[in-house]
Parts: structure tokens; C-alpha cells; sequence
């Protein structure tokens, strides 16, 4: 996408979610108003809230266009709602609890001129510690978790390369409003969690890559706001992510790689009745089970559409993943990444 002949910088729709967010709904806001882009929109989608966040939000700042859903639609439907009404070239889908740097948007512009049709993030800091890194670029695993490289880390600028990545994290996306359209946009299904993953999956299978921008920051708080660590999250994560896999490998890799996936999936139910989770483990499966036209369905739109190999996509897969410590210790998370890593090292062999 070019600028055009007067030199005019192309419009830029940002669409900020809302779901009873609070003041964090006003910083974020406030924070986008101070871009030294010259050329934005601002699109607030409220999902039914009920602590008037979207409305004390428009009284302050009148030039968002604010667009408020009747149900809560969940993180996909509802940024899709945004990125139908958007009038720019460029999206950028982003989280009311984050706080952007001034430059944050050049950057991610600059960034789509060198390597063009793509789809972007950030770095993420934290609020609390601006030193403290959130993501520089996610990871997909080979068996289908997504996690945030160097979360938790130390910022000692030893993630400054602008460079390829697993996927964009949904935190703060950057693309094209053409390369959403092609790819689908966010699927209504996954409601929330894995959203952004999936996306950028199947963005991968039509050779649309998925890149880290180090000099775009975006800070976040170091767990979000949205959806904290409970039933429904881990509900949504593994019915997700059995989603995906079931939608995104073909049916020759998905039957390679069968055996590994029971012996994964028999680790994850393990820890899912330690963690006093199972029920939430057996309704993923319920649901999956539920929904198999569905899958089935959205399985043949997919490998359609797919242009690139599975076994070219897992080269970028990441073996190990990160487990945040509040959801397992340290000792069993070294125990589970020996065991995925080392299974998923040998799988790629046979894929």
C-alpha cells in the first residue's frame, strides 16, 4: 500500500474493543490521541458493557466513532464489527488496557514498507516496569499452544531485529484491511483465546507471514485484563487449540502425527485434574465433538485456500513453549517442556 501522489499518509483505522474496561479504556485512548501519526481513526467497539466505560470515553474524547453491540460478542466477532466499519487501508486491532508509545504507529508503517503484505506487532513492555518485556512476537508449538517469547524477561535490547515470527499477538495487530478480508478475518467460533493464533495460521498458509517491529512499544500489564486465569479460560484455550489443529494440518500430517497428539493429550488431562480442571478439559472435548460438521467445514475452507506446506509451516514451530508461573512451578514445567520438546522433535521428522 503506497502513499499517494500528494504525499498524503494513508489512513489508519484503530479499533480499540471494550468490555467494561473502566478508566484503562480512557488511557488507552488518550495515549492514541498522542501519536505523531498524522492521519488515524479511532473505532471503540463496547460489547454490551455495563460500567459505562464506552460512554464516559466518547463524552471525552468525541472524535472516536463508537459502535456499541447489543450482546457481548467476544474478542472476534466484535473486532470484526470494527474492521467492517473501518474506512482505513491499514487496521490495527488493539486492547483497551494497553498504553502506546507516540511513535508506536510509524514504526509499525515503517516496518509494513520493508517487508510489505504481512501482519505486525509490537514489543510489548510492561506498565508496571517499562523495562520488563510482555512479547517480542509469539510462537506457535508444534501441537498447538501459543505462547510469548521472552515474557518476563529483562529488556536489554537483545530482541532488536525486526524479524519473522510464529504469530502476532491479538494485544496490538497491525495488517492491511485487504490481507484480513483474504485470510477471513477473526473466526466467530473461538469467541476469545487463540484468535490471534489462529489468524496468523492460516495468514501462514497463504504465505502471509507474521513479523516482530522492536521499535513500535506498546506497553500492557504483565497479565491483561481481560479473562484471568479461570475455568473459562482454560476451557477456551484447549478447545481452541484442539480447534486449530483439527482445521489447520492436513489430514495426511494430523494421521503422522496421531500417536504424539494422545500421548500430549493424556499429559494435559493430567495436569488439567491437578489443577482441578477436568471438567473444563472433558467439555472442550464435548464441544469439539459437537461442533465436528463445523470443523469439518471450516477444515476444506481452509486447506482450499492454503498455498503453503505444513511441513514448510512447522519449520518456524517452536518445540518448547512458556508456561506462565501462576498456571504451573517451575519444576513441572521443566518436566512437561522435556517431554513436549523431545516428542516434538521427533515428530518433525516424520512429517
Amino acid at each position: 500500500m503506497a502513499q499517494n501522489q500528494n504525499n498524503v499518509k494513508p489512513l489508519v483505522s484503530i479499533i480499540i474493543l471494550n468490555y467494561n474496561a473502566g478508566k484503562l479504556l480512557l488511557e488507552c485512548v488518550e495515549s492514541v490521541f498522542k501519536t505523531n501519526y498524522p492521519n488515524f481513526e479511532v473505532l471503540v467497539i463496547d460489547n454490551a458493557s455495563d460500567d459505562n466505560s464506552h460512554k464516559i470515553c466518547k463524552e471525552k474524547f468525541d472524535r472516536i466513532y463508537l459502535i456499541e453491540n447489543k450482546t457481548n460478542l467476544g474478542y472476534c466477532e466484535g473486532n470484526n464489527v470494527g474492521i467492517q466499519k473501518a474506512k482505513g487501508g491499514f487496521i490495527v486491532i488493539l486492547n483497551p488496557d494497553t498504553v502506546v508509545d507516540s511513535n508506536w504507529l510509524n514504526e509499525l508503517i515503517a516496518a509494513y514498507y520493508i517487508y510489505g503484505e504481512g501482519i505486525y506487532q509490537p514489543k510489548f513492555l510492561t506498565t508496571i516496569d517499562h523495562k520488563i518485556l510482555m512479547s517480542t512476537g509469539n510462537m506457535i508449538q508444534l501441537f498447538g499452544f501459543g505462547f510469548s517469547r521472552s515474557k518476563g524477561h529483562v529488556d536489554k535490547a537483545q530482541f532488536e531485529k525486526l524479524e519473522k515470527i510464529g504469530y502476532a499477538s491479538g494485544t496490538c495487530i497491525f495488517t492491511t484491511k485487504e490481507i484480513l478480508l483474504k485470510i477471513g478475518m477473526f473466526d466467530p467460533f473461538l469467541f476469545a483465546y487463540h484468535d490471534d493464533l489462529d489468524l496468523c495460521w492460516r495468514g501462514a498458509l497463504q504465505g502471509i507471514n507474521s513479523y516482530y517491529v522492536p521499535k513500535s512499544i506498546v506497553y500492557h500489564p504483565p497479565e491483561g485484563f481481560f479473562f484471568k486465569w479461570n475455568s473459562f479460560k482454560y476451557y477456551l484455550l484447549e478447545r481452541n487449540r484442539l480447534y486449530c489443529i483439527l482445521t489447520h494440518y492436513s489430514r495426511t500430517t494430523f494421521y503422522k502425527m496421531l500417536p504424539a497428539l494422545i500421548l500430549v493429550e493424556i499429559a494435559i488431562i493430567i495436569f488439567y485434574l491437578k489443577k482441578g480442571m477436568l471438567k473444563e478439559k472433558i467439555k472442550s472435548y464435548c464441544n469439539i465433538m459437537k461442533n465436528r460438521k463445523k470443523i469439518r467445514k471450516r477444515y476444506h475452507m481452509i486447506q482450499k485456500n492454503r498455498i503453503v506446506s505444513d511441513k514448510e509451516i512447522i519449520k518456524n514451530f517452536s518445540n518448547e513453549i512458556y508456561v506462565p508461573s501462576q498456571v504451573t512451578n517451575k519444576e513441572s514445567n521443566k518436566l512437561f517442556n522435556n517431554f513436549i520438546g523431545n516428542l516434538s522433535r521427533l515428530v518433525k521428522h516424520f512429517v
